[in-house]
This record gives C-alpha cells, structure tokens and sequence, in this order.
C-alpha cells in the first residue's frame, strides 16, 4: 500500500513538474515591457535566491566544498550555466516575440537530439527502431527548412542547447536543486552586474516599472526552481521510463498554447514536418516500451533461475548459472 502511495504521488508530482513546465508560456509575455535579456538576468539572479534557501532549509550544503575541489567538475558545471543560459535566453526571446510553437518543437525533438548525442560522443549504439527514429526526425527538420526557407534555428538552437546540458548534467552528477544552485551561482555575477548598469543606464524596468511587476520579475525564480523540486520528487517515486512518457506533456501543452491561444500560423508544411516529428517519437516510445518489458522479463527469468541452480549439483560445488544469469539480465 505505501508503494502504492509512493508512485500516485510520484506521478502527481511528474504531471506538477511538466505540466508548470508546458504552462510557462504564459508566464514570460506577462514580463513585459522587459526585454528578453533583462528576464534572463532576473531568472538568473532570482533563481540562486529560492535555491540558496531551498539548501539553507534543507541543511544540504557539504558538495559545496567536494565540488570546489573538483577543477574538472566546476568546468564541467560552468560549460552546463553557458549553455543553459543560451536555452533559456532563446526560448524567453522565442516565446515572447510570438514563436511559441517553433519552441515547442525544439523540446519535441529534444529525445532524438540526446539519441544523436549519445551516439557521437558516448559512442553508445542504437537498436534498428532508434536509427529510424533519427532518420524521420532528420526529415522532419528538412520538411520544415524547405517549407519556410530557412532551418528551424530556434527549435534546434533549443533541442541542442537543452540535449548537450543533458550530457554535461550526466558527467557532473550533482542533483537538481544543488546543480541549479552551482549553475546559477556561475551566472549570478554576470546578471547582478548586467541589472545594476541597467539601473545605473535608467533603463531597467525592475525600477521603473512599478511594485507589480518587480514581484513578476523576482518570481522567476520561484517559476524556475518549483518545477525541478517537483520532478526531483517524482524521479526518486516512479520508474524511469514513466518520465520518459512525462516528459512529452510539456512540448503537447506548448504546441496547444501557440496553436489554440497565442494563434500562431500553421500552414501545411509546418502540419507536414510535425507529423514527422509525432511519427518518430511514437516509434521511440514504442521501442522503450517494448526493451523495457524485455529487460524486466530476462531480469523475472534471472531471478527464478538462481534459487533453481542453488538446488542441483555436488554438495559445495560453485554453480556458474547465477553469474550466467545476471549475465544475461
């Protein structure tokens, strides 16, 4: 029963996570008139405020240390803050300039981004389902460039900026409130001093622009930070390949908003390059589902098969079915 209880609240907290994260586009045209850039820095500065007290709380400050004595680590968490700081400045920029659904193909075509990723500089190897999945996504994003005349540079800026930050995180190892916290920590003086020549230029909006939207702008970092503590939660609560499906819930929410809400255009070609899109992310889908039951079956028959090795043979002879087994799980 409290397994139960453990994963409803898991995917509670999964749909809390990417659900908020599916809804933000209409969160950033509230912060107008700021500009992309100023939002950014805000984000940026506000975010190190509701994470610092999130680990002051939560009294989980000793990585602080291991990571500063860690030359390899903290480079490799400053090259995490550059590219992120690209992501999040372009899907600001993106969203409030009316390219909504251009940024929602960047996060739909983000999971074959990280498959190419892998392939490249992990050397890892793809089933056959997964080449395909990479081939129809390719001729997606060539659908699309053909048809508007140009490659769609904000989707892909979002799907490489995103993928690659993926990679870094992997290498780093640093949960999400502490590597949010050392990531923004490399950010903050960067903004602070950007928002304080602003000021000093009396062009900042945070200043001018009255009580109202000063709160907007801090709260950014309430609308970054939110969002990853509940996908923190839900990753230690339901399995993997349920985030996985999850994580598509983000993207379908962008796409509705810029469709049905901020009116965006879709002419044929653009229904065209995101039909091969759905295409490649249901046959990816498919095959995570259809490899994950496979595992869990080998790993089911690895399990029965060892108490059944342990009954046969010569009294204190070694069996080599279990490593066998484990082998082959």
């Amino acid at each position: 029963m409290k397994a139960d209880d453990e994963r409803r609240a898991g995917l509670l907290f999964g749909f809390a996570s990417y659900g908020m994260w599916g809804l933000v586009p209409l969160f950033w045209p509230l912060l107008k008139p700021s500009g992309a850039i100023e939002i950014l820095a805000h984000r940026m500065v506000w975010s190190l405020v509701v994470v610092g007290v999130a680990l002051v709380v939560l009294r989980r400050w000793s990585w602080i240390g291991e990571l500063l004595r860690q030359p390899r680590r903290l480079a490799l968490t400053a090259a995490a803050a550059a590219v992120i700081t690209v992501n999040w400045g372009v899907y600001i920029w993106s969203v409030n300039t009316g390219h909504v659904v251009d940024a929602s193909l960047g996060y739909f075509v983000n999971p074959l981004v990280s498959i190419g990723l892998g392939v490249l500089l992990l050397g890892e190897r793809l089933r056959p389902a997964q080449w395909a999945a990479v081939a129809i996504g390719f001729s997606a994003v060539v659908v699309l460039a053909v048809g508007v005349g140009r490659p769609p540079w904000i989707a892909l800026t979002l799907a490489f900026s995103f993928g690659s930050y993926g990679l870094i995180k992997k290498k780093v190892n640093l949960g999400g409130l502490e590597s949010l916290a050392a990531e923004t920590a490399i950010q903050f003086l960067p903004a602070l001093g950007y928002l304080l020549w602003l000021t000093a230029a009396g062009q900042s909006t945070f200043t001018h622009g009255g009580a109202g939207h000063g709160a907007l702008l801090a709260s950014t970092g309430i609308v970054t930070a939110i969002p990853l503590i509940c996908f923190g939660a839900a990753a230690i609560r339901v399995p993997l390949s349920t985030l996985g499906l999850l994580q598509y819930l983000a993207p379908v929410f962008q796409f509705g908003l810029g469709v049905l809400y901020f009116h965006e255009a879709m002419p044929p070609e653009r229904w065209a390059g995101f039909g091969l899109v759905w295409a490649a992310l249901a046959l990816l889908t498919w095959d995570a589902l259809r490899t994950a039951r496979r595992t869990r079956a080998r790993a089911a028959a690895a399990r029965a098969a060892v108490p059944a090795a342990g009954t046969g043979g010569a009294p204190g002879a070694a069996s080599p079915a279990p490593a066998a087994a484990a082998e082959s799980a």
